[in-house]
């Protein structure tokens, strides 16, 4: 999958993509039909490979079907037992609607993506943790609201990134397991009870369904879409974290600074003399784009209504995929960026002698306190970069 307006898309490769959609729904149905036999509900005979019924190349057919039924499962079902024949087509998608496959390979597809940021952010705790350790004491200027501040060291302005990438990774962590949605046509099970004879052992073809796709067992959770904005939530906190480094990076790159430099940079059509900050501003970009997104999924949460949304949850679904392939997309350029970054500490040196007198605020500390003043007005950096750094570790041996 690529996309030309999207530079780097190619990056996220398969997740979320319209094929691994529909691979995701066939085992969503695949793995209902087996449960079905499983529970002594549909005999034997019922038993089929779903996913080899139906591929990738079907993919433009179902989406133009999905305009007459508003998803794409109506469409597969079709298709599905045209294919099969027999018993796994009598028995096929009973107990279930079309909202349980579509939210339930959702989770699948998420999945995919969560697994991929993950490890992303794990490479850039342990890159940024390594800088932060390297470049604790190089001097560097401090610069608020664009302006000269007071010194700092390049360790610090690491560390203050790793900060950011933590608190990413943290609301990553702290996400539920994804779970499956079996709920049938009104969110009450009400055909799987009848199927398996008891709401009790309705609620055990959802685990089974859960056992065998690798995700959480719960209740069915049609029109409470809090397991998707929390993933979106926490999706944009990484983008946050991810475009504040790439808008200190781009800056440092200009040439009247020099502080900070892309490993490698891309020119331009007309000016070869550029060496632009390109990854900087493809996640600068995503920073922007993400946010917008996850407003989309609150929005469509907040239109919730009754049983199964009317719009609200079928504007879901392109932006939960776009904000997710954007994001794995981001990741790895930001991977990218942090393991190539070039650090001049001599320019930086350079910039933070050439700002000037700094020292204004320690000046008025010493006539306050009468103390003496204190090696080179850094302060608590070196601390406070061991607290981070310290974090990262707790996080790296967590995951």
């Amino acid at each position: 999958m690529t996309d030309l307006l999207w530079p780097g898309d190619h990056r996220a490769g398969p997740i979320f993509s319209d094929a691994a959609y529909l691979a995701a729904m066939l085992r969503v149905e695949s793995a209902w039909l087996d449960a079905l036999v499983d529970a002594d509900i549909a005999p034997q005979s019922a038993r089929a490979d779903l996913t080899v019924a139906v591929s990738a190349a079907d993919s433009e057919a179902l989406a133009r079907a999905a305009e007459t039924t508003g998803n794409p499962v109506p469409g597969l079902l079709e298709l599905l037992r045209e294919r099969t024949g027999g018993e796994p087509a009598r028995w096929l998608h009973r107990g279930l609607t079309s909202q349980d496959v579509v939210d339930t390979a959702l989770m699948l597809c998420l999945r995919d993506a969560l697994d991929r940021v993950r490890h992303e952010l794990s490479t850039q705790v342990r890159t940024l943790a390594a800088l932060a350790a390297t470049y604790r004491g190089s001097p560097m200027l401090a610069r608020t609201l664009t302006q000269p501040a007071l010194p700092t060291t390049v360790g610090m302005k690491f560390a203050n990134w790793l900060t950011g990438i933590l608190d990413g990774a943290d609301c990553v962590a702290t996400l539920p397991q994804l779970s499956v949605q079996a709920g049938g046509a009104a969110g009450t099970m009400a055909a799987a009870s009848e199927l398996a004879g008891s709401p009790t052992d309705a609620t055990s073809l959802s685990g089974r369904l859960a056992a065998a796709l690798g995700l959480a067992d719960g209740p069915p959770w049609h029109t409470t879409r809090s397991v998707i904005t929390r993933v979106g939530d926490a999706l944009v906190t990484c983008c946050d974290a991810w475009s504040h480094i790439a808008n200190d990076v781009a800056t440092s790159s200009r040439p009247e600074i020099g502080e900070l430099v892309e490993g490698r940079g891309g020119g331009s059509s007309t000016m070869p003399h550029k060496n632009n900050p390109v990854l900087s501003v493809l996640i600068r970009r995503t920073g922007l784009a993400a946010p917008p997104l996850a407003a989309s999924l609150h929005a469509a949460s907040a239109g919730s209504i009754d049983e199964r949304s009317d719009g609200g949850w079928h504007a879901e679904w392109a932006a939960l995929r776009t904000l997710s392939r954007y994001t794995v997309v981001a990741a790895a350029q930001t991977t990218e960026l942090l393991t190539g970054l070039v650090i001049d500490t001599d320019r930086a040196a350079t910039n933070l002698a050439a700002a000037g007198d700094l020292l204004g605020e320690r000046r008025a500390m010493t006539e306050l306190t009468g103390k003496p003043t204190r090696g080179d007005y850094t302060g608590a950096t070196s601390h406070l970069i061991d607290a981070v750094l310290q974090r990262a570790h707790h996080h790296l041996e967590a995951t």
